[in-house]
This record gives C-alpha cells, sequence and structure tokens, in this order.
C-alpha cells in the first residue's frame, strides 16, 4: 500500500481542543477555569469545535492545510487520553453535528483533519473496565486488560498494582489487544471515524503495542475504507521498523526535532554532526516514508520552542530548516506566535485571543514559509543534497532538486555574520545568472561557478 500523495503538500497545525478557541460558551463545563489561566492538570478553560471552525480563516491565511487534533472523544479530562466512550464526541467540545461541520468547513478549503487515535489505554469510565470493577472476576470483559490477580480496584491512591496500567497510572487502564475482541472493537472504531470522513490517524504511543500483526491488520482496516487516509506514529527515536506496509506512513520525526534543538542550543551538536544526522535520517528510511515524516518543534508533550530556543531568531532559523526540509511541517498551536511554555501541563496554555501579545513577527515568517512552500515544488518533491558545510563557521548548505528546478538552503548557525562561496556550477546556474533570496528577496549574480552568499547571525537563505 503507497503512502498518500497529498502528505508531501501538507503544513499541519496541531491543536489541543480545550485551548485554542472557545466557539460556543453554551457548551462550557462548570466551574471552567478563565481562559489564559495557568494551564492544569485537571481544569478546563472551554475550548471546542466551533472554536476551530471560526479560526479556519486564520489556518487558512496562515497557510495551513492539514489540521491533527488532540483526542476529542468523550473523556473525564482536558487532554483526553483516557477515552470513556470512543464512539462520542466529548459534550464539552461539542456535538456530532459541530464535528461534521467541522469536516465540512476545512473539506470545502482543502484542509485535511486527522484525530488521534489512543488505542494502548482507555480510561476508568470505558464500559468495559466499569464491567471489571463491577463483577470482578465473573466480568465477560476480565480479559480485554491484563488483571494481575482480584479484587481490581482503581480508585484509591496509588499506582496500579492489580493491572496494567500505562506508566502504572489507574487511570489508564491497558487494552489486552491480544484479545480477538478487543482487536474487534478497536479496529472498528478506527474503520467508523475513516468513514465519517476523517483523513487519518496519529496514534499514540503504537510502540507500547509491540504486536506487528495488530497494526498490519489495523492498516488494513484504515486503507480499505480509505486508501488516502494518512498514518502517523507516536515514535520519539529514530526507527524504521515503525514505516512500513504494515505499520505506519510516517512518524512524528521527535528525532529530528531534536537535533534541530541541540544543533541550535550550541552546545551539544556541531555543525557537521548536524548535517549527518538530518542526512542520516533520509537514508535510515525509505524515501515514500522519509517524505510523509511529520515534522514538528513542539507538540502537547515538550516545551514549547521559543522557550527551549530562548531567542526569535533561532525559532526563525530551526522553522525555515523544518520547511526546507523533505517531509510535512507541522506548527504545534501557538507557536507561529511565539507563546512560552515549559513541560506538560505548561505547554498547553490557552491560545492568546488578544493579538496585542503575539509575536507578529514570527507569525509573518511562518506565512511566509508555508506559501512560499506551496509554491516550490522542490520543496515538497524533490531530492535532497549537499551542496557546502563549513564546520568551524556553523554554515550548512544543501539543495532540493526536481529536475531542472533547485532550491538552495543555506543556514548559518552562529551569532556571526557568515559570507560564504557555494559552487552552484552543477545546478546549471550559470555566470551571470541572477537568484534571489526568497526570505529577504536580496538578489545575487552567479560568478562563475559559485555564489557568494551573505548569512546573517542565526539566519536562512532560501534561493532560486
Amino acid at each position: 500500500m503507497s503512502v498518500p500523495y497529498w502528505v508531501q503538500d501538507a503544513v499541519f497545525y496541531q491543536i489541543f481542543p480545550d485551548r485554542f478557541a472557545n466557539g460556543n460558551p453554551q457548551n462550557d463545563p462548570r466551574y471552567l477555569e478563565p481562559w489564559g489561566s495557568p494551564p492544569s492538570a485537571h481544569g478546563f478553560q472551554g475550548g471546542d469545535l466551533r472554536g476551530i471552525i471560526n479560526r479556519l480563516d486564520y489556518l487558512i491565511d496562515l497557510g495551513v492545510n492539514a489540521l491533527y487534533l488532540n483526542p476529542i472523544f468523550l473523556s473525564t479530562s482536558n487532554h483526553r487520553y483516557n477515552t470513556t466512550d470512543y464512539y462520542q464526541i466529548d459534550p464539552r467540545l461539542g456535538s456530532m453535528a459541530d464535528f461534521r461541520a467541522l469536516l465540512d468547513a476545512a473539506h470545502s478549503n482543502h484542509m485535511r483533519v486527522i484525530l488521534d487515535g489512543v488505542f494502548n489505554h482507555c480510561g476508568r469510565g470505558f464500559f468495559p473496565f466499569n464491567d471489571l470493577l463491577e463483577n470482578q472476576e465473573k466480568s465477560v470483559y476480565r480479559d480485554w486488560f491484563h488483571v494481575k490477580r482480584f479484587p481490581v480496584e482503581a480508585y484509591t491512591p496509588g499506582d496500579a498494582e492489580n493491572y496494567l496500567g500505562w506508566w502504572r497510572l489507574k487511570s489508564l487502564p491497558k487494552f489486552n489487544t491480544s484479545n480477538p475482541d478487543v482487536r474487534r472493537y478497536l479496529l472498528g472504531v478506527a474503520r467508523y471515524w475513516i468513514e465519517q470522513g476523517i483523513d487519518g490517524w496519529r496514534l499514540d504511543v503504537p510502540n507500547e503495542i509491540d504486536d506487528d500483526s495488530f497494526w498490519a491488520e489495523f492498516r488494513q482496516t484504515v486503507k480499505s475504507a480509505n486508501p488516502e487516509a494518512y498514518l502517523m506514529g507516536e515514535i520519539w527515536t529514530a526507527d524504521p521498523r515503525w514505516v512500513s506496509d504494515n505499520h505506519f506512513d510516517g512518524l512524528m520525526h521527535y528525532a529530528l526535532r531534536e537535533s534541530v534543538l541541540e544543533y541550535l542550543n550550541g552546545s551539544f551538536m556541531t555543525t557537521a554532526q548536524f548535517a549527518d544526522k538530518v542526512e542520516g535520517y533520509l537514508k535510515l528510511y525509505r524515501r515514500q516514508n522519509a517524505y510523509a515524516m511529520y515534522l514538528t518543534l513542539g507538540s502537547h508533550d515538550t516545551g514549547r520552542v521559543l522557550t527551549l530556543l530562548k531567542d526569535v531568531r533561532k525559532v526563525k532559523l530551526a522553522f525555515a530548516f523544518m520547511f526546507a526540509y523533505p517531509g510535512s511541517p507541522a506548527i504545534y498551536y501557538g507557536d507561529e506566535i511565539g507563546m512560552l511554555g515549559g513541560k506538560d501541563p505548561d505547554c498547553r496554555r490557552a491560545f492568546p485571543v488578544e493579538t496585542a501579545g503575539w509575536n507578529n513577527e514570527l507569525r509573518t515568517w511562518v506565512q511566509l514559509l508555508a506559501t512560499l512552500r506551496r509554491g516550490l515544488i522542490p520543496l515538497r518533491r524533490g531530492e535532497y543534497r549537499r551542496l557546502l558545510l563549513e564546520d568551524r563557521r556553523h554554515v550548512y548548505v544543501f539543495v532540493r532538486s526536481l529536475g531542472r528546478e533547485h532550491v538552495l538552503v543555506a543556514i548559518n548557525g552562529s551569532a556571526t555574520q557568515r559570507n560564504l562561496r557555494v559552487p552552484v556550477g552543477d545546478l546549471g546556474w550559470e555566470d551571470g545568472r541572477i537568484v534571489r533570496n526568497l526570505l529577504s528577496r536580496e538578489q545575487s549574480i552567479v560568478s562563475g561557478d559559485s555564489l557568494v552568499i551573505r548569512l546573517g547571525a542565526w539566519e536562512a537563505a532560501w534561493i532560486t
């Protein structure tokens, strides 16, 4: 089964639904935390599906054409990774009608929507687990979970001892996916939402379902319902096992994110090491999978990129690299306006309603990258090749090429302005050719078989 063709053209935007926008106060829960208050592990702030619909114009203007939504099914938490009902939209987010309205609005604007699939574990309120708590060893669902001994108790303080919980959490009982009834149920969920119109699944902690046959069956189920559905796995390491005809199309490329952040933080990775790393990832995976990776600088599980890099120039450089690298660049909601935040739950702050607090320079930059990428086929489908590396000067230049079309990408990973001479003869750029840096609109002239480029501190250039 092939990887969906559209993924290479996607610019994703990840939304944590409770914190993006409140479009319908009528579905707000009682005891709502004020919008923008410090995020807590348990409180709700009122974001919903109608809020996403209301902000689609903002996302389209930003250049986004694909959405990844954190879990939206019925649950007791604001993160909703402890699902209570896999077939019901959480009423605090809206109704099924709201969900269909979001799909219709997105699709009518040529925007894809993928959902978060949490199939390793459920919540304590999930009906088979409730039955287990009520009926104990007499429960017909006892084999849906990993029970160590009876009685099973899920509400007293402490870790899960009598059954397996994700990270030993009592609130997240782990499924026994070797049970045919469990598999049938979960695969039914996967197919149902594809049939409702979603464009794919992001799979939560799939490596904890260490069963290749399950994922092969999962892929077959989803692809039979929609061959163009995108399957993306949350894998934190570089591991080709998880992208294949029996697994996923792409991964959340946390390994690439880590390399970018380590390099730009300046104390962990040289330019040569960085170049070897990012080029090595492309060799590690089949081309079709390497070009279907989800490229993110942050998520609901990580600190915010501006908090980690501390310098807007570095964040702009990181985005410029990600948007030029093979795969699908992704924006974690609010990173484009410079939202701050540490680790979970601080990285899940509410998107600011007032624009006065936005970093509009950064937003304009991300918008430019998305717009340019949409018009530059080599950045979406072209081959990737190194042109120049100067380790001591922290300069790295590569080219994305498709036929005779080329985009030269140069990055300066230092706090010092650099002038560099790049060989461009084999690109067909002849002496006297005028080229332009699309990120600054500066023009340069090819001299002989090389091009002189000036890069400011922590600056990138895209040259055609």
